[in-house]
């Protein structure tokens, strides 16, 4: 890599990672290029001119990209594209922002993982650690760009939130502390439909940890469980269950939760913490653990617990009309997401779900369905799997395109101390920008129904 004003590398994509990368090349002296075949925002494209950082959009020129030495690439894009398939097979290596940024910083490294709750798990480690007075900075899937931190790198500590396709192109990253919170069935289209390399994916956290590196997990988790059976890992376990009490880890009981990190124990009563539900239980056990690796106290661990409050768009309480309680989970785009939400509430749900089914198995929640759902309400362009596979489970299943409609059945259906739960299960794109577009359109149209 030296000397290296000589070395050339070329940044694909032109978002928050991307021009972040093409900054901190830039900062470390090396000759760099930013490509995206899209086109950049006003602001991005502001800072790369500012900065006299060369770029193009709306084009890849594939004679300059393949002239690099290294490419860093937006984990927005896939493997299978061509011009990243040529990279691969005339040996350059292509690498992730997250990659790229971590040879660069001093900091300690939190790094998070997990098909669902890795957003809020995050957000807890990073308050718990803020609010004690470390120094911390915020990055990954979430937030300022990792790289763009790492140029002045001020940080003691990072948590970083990392998506399987961050994941795919780091080799060299290491994690101090790694939290994997589990495994389902998503984002199979990147993966050939095979659910194998979407758990290898995961399981990449893992791969330079050393034996004093803490790895947290849910044991409880099959993927994760069957995957540990297959190999060893010589790090400090700390897995977090249900089912089981180890000696070092997590464990919920009778409300509970009953955390040890070698030979130190904290203890804290779910009914305490503001982010409720069995999963929650979970990402809280992982981001307590975490703070007991960092060295917080228990004063600090209880107060940060208590004071957290989470994202938008994550079982979020909108507001009580008539007694009925609206919640805002727009982010629970897959089926096990809404298992986790429907399994958060001992009172009857009016089931707000609905938009593009990214090829959903029902039959996971149906017992939960029946338990739980009084009424299904379809908010979506094409409902046709959601009311051919309810139908006959819930017993009122209506449909709709209209956000306010969904709303106006939701408190024709309810009653007081009953849950109006948006929890889609789907995708938003038929009907709305993204998800925070369909939550926030959510939120308002029920505020407005308060006199």
């Amino acid at each position: 890599m030296n000397p290296q004003d000589s070395f050339r590398i070329v940044v694909l994509g032109g978002g928050e990672s991307g021009v972040g990368a093409a900054l901190l090349a830039q900062a470390k002296g090396f000759d760099v290029f930013l490509s995206d075949k899209g086109s950049l925002t006003e602001e991005y494209r502001g800072i790369l001119a500012a900065n006299n950082i060369p770029f193009e959009e709306g084009k890849h020129t594939e004679t300059i990209i393949l002239s690099a030495k290294e490419v860093i690439k937006s984990p927005g894009i896939p493997d299978k594209v061509l011009l990243i398939k040529k990279l691969y097979e005339q040996g350059t290596p292509v690498i992730s922002e997250i990659e790229f940024a971590s040879r660069y910083t001093k900091a300690k490294k939190i790094a998070i993982t997990g098909s669902n709750g890795k957003t809020t798990t995050t957000l807890l480690i990073y308050h718990l650690l803020k609010s004690a007075g470390i120094n911390v900075g915020l990055a990954g899937n979430i937030g300022e760009s990792f790289a763009k931190q790492v140029i002045d790198d001020t940080f003691d500590w990072f948590v970083l939130e990392l998506s399987s396709f961050q994941l795919d192109n780091m080799y060299e990253f290491k994690a101090d502390v790694a939290v994997l919170l589990n495994i389902t069935p998503d984002h199979l289209d990147r993966y050939e439909y095979t659910f194998q390399k979407y758990v290898d994916s995961k399981f990449r956290l893992l791969q330079n940890l050393e034996a004093s590196d803490d790895f947290i997990y849910f044991i409880d988790n099959e993927p994760i469980a069957l995957e540990l059976g297959k190999k060893s890992f010589n790090v400090n376990h700390l897995p977090i269950s249900f089912l089981k009490k180890e000696k070092n880890g997590g464990f919920f009981q009778e409300g509970i939760l009953h955390l040890t990190r070698n030979t130190r124990t904290f203890d804290i009563n779910a009914n305490e913490l503001p982010i409720k539900g069995p999963h929650n239980a979970i990402n809280a056990m992982a981001a307590t653990l975490a703070s007991m690796a960092v060295g917080l106290t228990d004063e600090q661990i209880k107060n940060g617990l208590l004071t957290f409050q989470n994202a938008a768009h994550r079982l979020e309480p909108v507001a009580e009309i008539n007694g009925i309680s609206f919640v805002n989970d727009s982010k629970a785009t897959n089926v096990d997401s809404v298992f986790y939400a429907l399994n958060s509430f001992d009172t009857p749900i009016i089931w707000i779900a609905g938009g593009l089914d990214k090829g959903n198995d029902y039959t996971q929640i149906e017992p939960l369905v029946r338990q739980k759902v009084k009424a299904l309400i379809c908010l979506g362009k094409d409902n046709s799997k959601l009311l051919s596979f309810f139908a006959s489970i819930v017993p009122v299943v209506i449909e709709t395109q209209d956000v306010k409609e969904a709303v106006q059945y939701a408190l024709s259906f309810g009653q007081p101390n009953d849950v109006a739960l948006l929890s889609p299960a789907c995708a938003s794109f038929d009907l709305f920008n993204n998800y925070e577009d369909r939550g926030e359109q959510f939120k308002a149209t029920v505020r407005s129904f308060i006199s």
